[in-house]
């Protein structure tokens, strides 16, 4: 991720086997990432029962906070792509009981394999 998306909080992707080496202890046996994204220090993690979302706080990032959102929360979801002179793609979820979730990825991100990865958990196809 290049310094100029870092301070803008823009999205890239992430090492999947780093990812798992992360959030091993918080995965069910048999959960498997399948995308996983980079906004500064937070990661968004899809795996194929849910949604991640570390959220690393402070100056060293060693306080964080982790939400799981099962798919099946997700009520509808929207992935706006970039213009041509928009820097960033938007994705938004909405989920029963929660305010929307908001984040920024950029124009490189894997947008159809996010759509899908949402699609999929939310259809119930994985």
């Amino acid at each position: 991720m290049g310094l100029l998306s870092g301070l803008m909080g823009l999205t890239s992707d992430v090492d999947v086997e780093q990812v798992r080496a992360e959030l091993g202890p918080i995965m069910i046996d048999g959960e498997e990432i399948v995308l996983a994204f980079m906004v500064v220090r937070d990661i968004l993690v899809f795996t194929d029962l849910r949604l991640i979302i570390v959220d690393k706080q402070g100056v060293t990032g060693r306080k964080r906070t982790i939400q799981s959102i099962p798919y099946r929360a997700i009520t509808t979801f929207s992935i706006e792509t970039a213009g041509t002179f928009d820097t960033d793609s938007e994705m938004t979820i909405w989920m029963s009981g929660q305010p929307p979730l908001h984040r920024e990825l950029s124009r490189r991100s894997n947008i159809a394999g996010i759509q899908k990865a949402l699609a999929e958990g939310v259809l119930g196809r994985r």
